[in-house]
This record gives C-alpha cells, structure tokens and sequence, in this order.
C-alpha cells in the first residue's frame, strides 16, 4: 500500500475519462461487496428482535451524521440497550405500572358499587374460598421409593434408588475450579496484568484527545495521529465500518482528494490482509508534499491504527477469565456488536453516494448511471449465489466501467 500511494501521489489532478470509467466501476463493484459483507455480518449479529433493531437503528443513525464522538455513542447506547433487556429492567418496569394501574382500577370499582350487598359477596369470596384443601390427605409416595418390608415390617426408603441413573453434581468449588481451568486454556495472562494494559491504553487515549483539543490546531501529523487512534479504538465489528470514519477524518480536512481515496478503497478491497492497512496509502498520501516524508506518515498511520486495538485485545485476554461467563458482560457485547454492523451499512450508503467520479465532479452518487448500479448489483449477486472473490469482482467492475466508456464514445 506505501508503494501504491507513492505512485498515486505523482499522478496529476486530471486523468482521462477512460481512467474516470475505472475507478467509478471498481467503487461500483467495491459498494456491492461491502453490502454483501454487510448482510452476512448481520446474519451473525441477529440473534433476537432487540438485535436486528438495534441493526437497523445503527445503521439509520449513522446515515445521518458523522462526527468523532457520534459512532462511540451509538455503539455504547445499543450496549447499554441489550444489557438492560437482558437483565429485565423493563419487564420489572412495566409489572410495575400494571399492578400500580390494576390496583388503581380495582379500588375504583369497589367504591362505585351499587349494593352494599355486592360488597358483603365479595368479602364472603375472600375469606369462604379456600385457596386449596387442607383437609385432603397426601397422596402416598411411589412404591419405587417407599415399602414396608414383609419380614422386618418396618419401612425401607430408597430401596430401588440403586437402579435410578446417578444425578451428582460436582460442589461449586469443583465447577468454579472447571471454569476456571477452561478459560485459562484462552490465556495464561492474569487479570491483573490485564487490568494494566487496558489502564495504559486508557491513560494514553485521554491524553491524546485531551492535547488535541487543548492545543487548538495541532500539525497535520498530530492530527491524522489522534484521529487514527480514535478510530482504532472505537472501531468493532469489521474493517468495512472504518471507511466511512477514514473518509470524515483524512479527506473532509483537505489531506487526501477524494479521488485518491476511493481509488485506495477499490484496490484494498482486492487485496488480502485487513481494510486497515488502507491507513498507510492514506498516510503517505497525507503527508506528501509536505516538511515529514512520506514513509514517516505511512508508519504514524499504522501505529495509530493497531495500537488501539492490540492493546484492548492484549488487556481483555488477561480478564477474559473473569468476564468470560459474565451475563452483563455479555449482553453489552451482544448489543455493540449489533450496532457495529449496522455502521458497516452505513459505510455502504456513504460509498454509493461517492462512488461516481468524473473530471468535472469529484464523487457522485451511483445511481446517477444506471450502468453503474447493474455494476453493484453485479458484484453482490456473484459473490452471494456464484461464490465470486473480491478481487476478480472488482477486476470485473472495472472491466465493466471501461466497458460503457468504450460504448458511449463510439
């Protein structure tokens, strides 16, 4: 990617239009497998009605803004939602209000009353109707477990027990030490270490967003640091989600054009390795043309982008034998999760807003040529039903996009 973006920074700020018809088919081609990612990715995410609407509010809600603070708080809020259902705070709510309104409703009736002789039946109810019967005899216990012995005549209990499956559970000491030996199996780390790690990570993101905001308007590589390791952070659930919050925080200031970005895009789409090794051909690109080398903003890039996250996971495996088996714990996952994906359908409508690049105008929607949106069509279907591979859609994206180009001009 460092040697892509070194190439694409030479390049002039005019192609010709079969390169525009290029790169508006491989941004094509790109939108429907994201939107294919993006539907297997809630496929795993939905597991109740709570998570496929916190699905779908997450990516309506991201749709609608973007900002540093905004997708934090959206993946947070649907966390929070899922916990709170789980732990039946609603339902113990609502019982509430219904026995609060239902005792309400009774006294009412009972003072409004006609006949004071209504009022002596329902005392009569109360008080004559017996719950159950206490004077009816216990039924006798089972044969199996219960006789009297002929020769002794005395009673013998649990004579046949011998023949009964064995139902022993271990003490829960036993079952904790079990636990705890199969979560160790995870990781070796302690929890205290693992406490540390995410402390360090924590101290260090405070003061990074704490001296950004202080120092007003820091340089450019200060910038693109804090806001990379922002990013890192609160990115969870899939490197499609990263896109959109890539395209606010390096392209909106001016650093990288908007050509240039999806250019990147379409070609890390083909490429293996994670999404986020895009963060390097935008960080060389930022930083060209200006007093730090290229190579130096490429690798700030890439630390700010994967310390975040190793030193989450590289925390969370020293606590992972206490969070493991955690219901709350759990149930937050189960909700950031679920909004997480949602984020992934919104980095599609952001591309597909984007996607169509002419010398005139700098990103179009897709569907302002309808070629293109058979382009993404295309790419979702061969990748959905014919097991079509990233590369050779965006390949034939492409392909495609030269394709009309070729039609058009003859």
């Amino acid at each position: 990617m460092y040697g892509l973006s070194v190439g694409v920074s030479r390049i002039g700020s005019t192609l010709p239009d079969p390169v525009y018809a290029l790169l508006s088919g491989l941004n094509a081609a790109t939108v429907g497998i994201i939107a294919l990612a993006a539907v297997r990715l809630s496929q795993r995410a939905i597991t109740d009605k709570l998570t496929r609407l916190l699905v779908s509010l997450g990516g309506a809600l991201g749709m609608l803004y973007t900002a540093l603070w905004y997708y934090p708080v959206i993946m947070a809020s649907a966390g929070l939602a899922t916990f709170v259902w789980d732990q039946r705070y609603l339902h113990l709510l609502a019982n509430f209000f219904i026995d609060f309104f239902s005792r309400i409703r009774l006294r009412f009736r009972t003072k409004n009353l006609r006949r004071p002789r209504d009022i002596e039946e329902c005392r009569e109810m109360k008080t004559t109707v017996p719950l159950y019967d206490v004077d009816k005899p216990l039924p006798p216990p089972p044969p199996a477990y219960f006789h009297e012995d002929s020769s002794t005549g005395e009673c013998n209990r649990c004579s046949d027990l011998s023949s009964l499956p064995s139902t022993r559970t271990d003490p829960p000491q036993a079952q904790d030490d079990a636990r705890t030996c199969k979560a160790g199996q995870f990781s070796s780390m302690s929890w205290q270490l693992g406490t540390s790690i995410i402390a360090v990570f924590v101290a260090t993101f405070a003061l990074t967003i704490a001296f950004h905001i202080i120092s007003g308007r820091p340089s450019r590589s200060f910038s693109m640091f804090s806001s990379l390791y922002l990013a890192g952070t609160i990115i969870f659930g899939g490197g499609p989600v990263v896109i959109p919050l890539l395209r606010e925080y390096i392209v909106s200031p001016g650093w990288v054009s908007p050509r240039d970005f999806l250019l990147g895009v379409a070609l890390i789409q083909s490429f293996p390795g994670p999404n986020f090794n895009f963060v390097v051909y935008l960080g060389s690109l930022a930083t060209a043309g200006t007093a730090i080398p290229s190579y130096l903003g490429a690798l700030t890039a890439f630390v700010a982008m994967y310390t975040p996250g190793l030193l989450i996971v590289v925390g969370f495996m020293g606590l992972w034998s206490i969070l493991h088996d955690r219901a709350w714990f759990l149930s937050i996952l189960r909700g950031v999760n679920a909004a997480a994906v949602g984020l992934v359908f919104t980095a599609v409508y952001k591309l597909w807003q984007i996607g169509y690049l002419t010398a005139a105008v700098q990103g179009e929607p897709l569907g302002t040529d309808p070629w293109l949106v058979a382009i993404v069509g295309t790419a979702f279907v061969g990748g959905a039903w014919f097991r079509l591979s990233p590369p050779v859609a965006i390949l034939l994206g492409g392909a495609l996009g030269v394709a009309r180009w070729a039609i058009i001009v003859r």
